[in-house]
């Protein structure tokens, strides 16, 4: 299942791409229902929190009826930043699903490791590697486009 939930992640990283958006994208999910998906609006938006994580967490809360997400999990195709981590122990998220590490600014496990860190009053398990290579890939490709478009 980990795999499915993932590829539904992607599809929302897809969004993101044909936006001209950074391609990350979020599901959550609590028992086997998807509840909340979400990728990257910042430029869209104008908004510097608007990340996949933090859009899927205000989605889940609304669907939820309430800020504790409890009982849910949250799948993302790169390793949330600091914000998103911090949001992630915020809401009670119980397990966090990683596709690709981000090593110049992940907090789950890259330069910090916010959600498994004991000393919050919540942590959350950390799960990587889930469709690595594609999660990898649409980055890739996503920055290929981007450093064509400078030249």
């Amino acid at each position: 299942m980990k795999e499915f939930y993932m590829k539904e992640a992607l599809i929302e990283a897809q969004k993101a791409m044909n936006l001209g958006e950074v391609p990350i994208g979020a599901v959550i999910v609590k028992g086997e229902e998807i509840i909340s998906r979400a990728y990257n609006l910042r430029e869209t938006a104008k908004d510097p929190t608007a990340h996949a994580e933090i859009l899927a967490i205000r989605q889940a809360a609304q669907a939820l009826g309430g800020w504790r997400l409890n009982g849910c999990d949250l799948y993302v195709t790169v390793e949330p930043c600091p914000m998103c981590a911090g949001a992630i122990i915020l809401a009670r998220i119980e397990r966090l699903f990683i596709g690709t590490m981000d090593p110049k600014g992940g907090a789950a496990g890259s330069l910090f490791n916010i959600p498994e860190d004991g000393r919050l009053n919540h942590t959350t398990s950390v799960e990587t590697g889930i469709l690595q290579e594609e999660c990898s890939a649409i980055m890739k490709e996503f920055f290929k486009k981007i450093r064509k478009k400078e030249k």
